[in-house]
């Protein structure tokens, strides 16, 4: 058998194990079918969900206000990151900062949000930017403060300074942990953004579980339950792709496309 169909009849085994359990549960007779609707019924209205449009309209409106907040997130991350490992004055200024965000409950302050942006789009971006915004400074300034000290004084010994140094000795080396730092904050993003839907309303897949779940439709909540896993799925296998082809250079890439040519 070839490694690449292995690999994905590996990957495939949970997922259709507890699927398979799933709807044996769900048939059994043992759970109310309204408390867990079978896992063929959930797909049915999955793929009505798409047909219909409604997939694309709120699932669109979920991934916008995810990605606006993240990439944000991600930028104000790295960039804070690098200037707390370089600048001395801001690492002053922000290291009690983040220590005490970085393990505070985010969603604690939704509250204040809705008071300061209301209840539409802003708040929910606003709040995905501040979830994720931690995570991507730690790994930041840990990844550019962990940077070997010897590559940076051959850097500098061969007349590399500045700018120059920040960008193609810094930022390269850094930059496997700093991606390790935005692969934490990905889910973070499709937590808050969820979360933040079903509590302030304004439509997406949030939005639409808490209204099937005021109509007692339980498939529909399931439905929604299902797109936002396969989206976050999705996310996070975007995002690794991109690592890999970010950092073909790196060791880390190497061994595992050494690994997998082995398997």
């Amino acid at each position: 058998m070839p490694a690449t169909l292995r690999r994905l009849l590996g990957d495939a085994a949970a997922p259709l194990v507890a699927l398979a359990v799933w709807e044996g549960a769900a048939r059994s007779g043992l759970v109310s079918a309204y408390l867990l609707p079978p896992a063929s019924a959930v797909a049915l209205r999955v793929v009505e969900a798409a047909t219909s449009g409604e997939l694309l309209r709120e699932g669109g409106r979920t991934l916008a206000r995810m990605l606006v907040g993240y990439v944000a997130a991600a930028l104000l991350g790295v960039g804070l990151g690098v200037l707390m490992a370089r600048v001395r004055a801001v690492r002053w200024f922000l290291d009690p900062l983040v220590s005490i965000g970085f393990p505070a409950p985010k969603i604690s302050f939704l509250p204040i949000f809705i008071l300061w942006f209301g209840l539409f789009d802003l708040p929910k971006i606003l709040m995905t930017v501040f979830a994720c915004v931690f995570p991507v400074i730690a790994a930041t300034w840990a990844a550019t403060e962990g940077v070997d000290k010897y590559l940076i004084w051959s850097a500098r010994n061969l007349g590399t300074r500045g700018r120059a140094l920040l960008w193609e000795v810094v930022l390269p080396a850094a930059l496997p942990q700093v991606f390790t730092g935005l692969q934490v904050a990905l889910p973070i993003a499709f937590i808050v953004v969820i979360v933040t839907e079903m509590l302030t309303g304004g439509g997406g897949l949030g939005g639409a579980m808490m209204e099937g779940a005021r109509f007692a439709d339980s498939t529909r909540v399931f439905a929604n339950l299902v797109m936002v896993g396969l989206l976050g799925f999705l996310g996070m296998k975007g995002l690794e792709r991109l690592r890999r082809r970010l950092l073909v250079w790196h060791e880390e890439v190497q061994r595992g496309a050494a690994m997998s040519n082995e398997g």
